[in-house]
């Protein structure tokens, strides 16, 4: 039986420190679970501290790992990978990025010469949408591999919302990107159209301060608003079942796991229409996509899901059965392939 290889993966764990579970955290476990041996960087706080931790990560195991896998996003994290990147290169290590930024494609415009050399030299590029997929090969990379972010679906039960109610959950990382202020506006509006009964659960922690933002627009505007913060994710599953439509408002995004979880919940999903989510979400019938920071497209939509209760079951069990093919079970036979090459 071939050895399991020394795995070291650098990424930002901050869950500990109030961050959302991030990929490195997850997968590790998941990875470490299969027979790896994974050892990963960096949980420092300060961002240089953790930049300097990560590289002498990177130098201490050089001997060690057999293989480095590099979480990249698409903004400053991506200078991250780009130095983690580099100094594997000095040391002759294998290393395969993990493409995370939905505004990965942009950066490939904009840093063409650092690009080419991070992901040029890769072993391969670990693409988890085919909207990545398609963006990198239309920049002439070949060297990737697709495979998609996972769930363990025996976590999710599905509940069907046979009648549902306008109580809106959101969940993400409050930080402008995700756009967590136009979940106010589109409550604020859906009550001003006569939904009175209308409320709205935001999960997730502060990232840049959007949440001071959003607390204080509830107040203003008397909006009936659960802010939670971040949650273990056995506690934000529990707190799902007390609402009955996901909306997800992002600027960017590439497969967003909390997506893929709500259609795993049963819980009917509006999303913009931005990224990768058209590969995730099928008009109609997975979900529904609106254009991005558009009030009354958001509401539109879900006072479609609350007037037609029949086609919004039919629906969500159509979406569930589409991420079926997320479960661990699954992609992991394609993470052990591609890291046993």
């Amino acid at each position: 039986m071939k050895r399991k290889r020394n795995l070291l993966y650098i990424g930002n764990k901050l869950a500990a420190k109030g961050s959302t579970l991030s990929t490195i955290e997850s997968l590790s476990r998941k990875l470490q679970e299969e027979g790896f041996t994974v050892t990963s960087a960096s949980a420092v706080v300060n961002k240089p501290l953790r930049m300097i931790h990560m590289l002498y990560s990177v130098w201490k195991y050089r001997k060690w790992a057999d293989l480095v896998l590099i979480d990249t996003y698409s903004t400053l994290n991506f200078q991250y990978a780009v130095w983690v990147a580099t100094v594997c290169r000095w040391f002759t290590i294998a290393y395969i990025p993990i493409l995370h930024g939905g505004n990965l494609p942009t950066r490939l415009q904009k840093s063409k010469k650092q690009s080419r050399k991070l992901f040029g030299n890769a072993t391969t590029n670990v693409a988890p949408s085919h909207y990545l997929l398609a963006a990198f090969k239309e920049e002439g990379y070949s060297n990737l591999t697709h495979i998609p972010n996972t769930i363990q679906i025996e976590k999710y039960p599905f509940s069907l919302r046979e009648h549902p109610k306008p109580k809106l959950l959101w969940v993400r990382s409050f930080a402008e990107l995700y756009n967590p202020m136009l979940a106010l506006r589109v409550l604020e509006h859906l009550i001003k159209d006569g939904y009175t009964e209308a409320e709205l659960c935001m999960i997730g922690p502060d990232k840049d301060g959007s949440m001071a933002q959003c607390k204080a627009y509830a107040i203003q505007k008397n909006l009936p608003v659960t802010f939670t913060g971040g949650l273990v994710k056995e506690e934000w599953l529990q707190q799902s079942k007390g609402y009955d439509i996901f909306i997800n408002t992002t600027h960017v995004d590439n497969t967003p796991v909390s997506v893929i979880e709500a259609m795993a919940l049963g819980l009917p999903v509006i999303s913009t229409n931005v990224g990768g989510i058209p590969y995730l979400l099928t008009q109609n019938d997975t979900g529904i996509l609106v254009p991005p920071n558009s009030i009354e497209n958001f509401v539109a939509a879900i006072k479609q899901i609350l007037q037609n209760p029949d086609k919004t079951t039919a629906m969500t069990i159509k979406a569930r059965n589409s991420v079926e093919k997320f479960d661990w079970k699954e992609v992991k036979k394609h993470w052990i392939s591609t890291l046993q090459k």
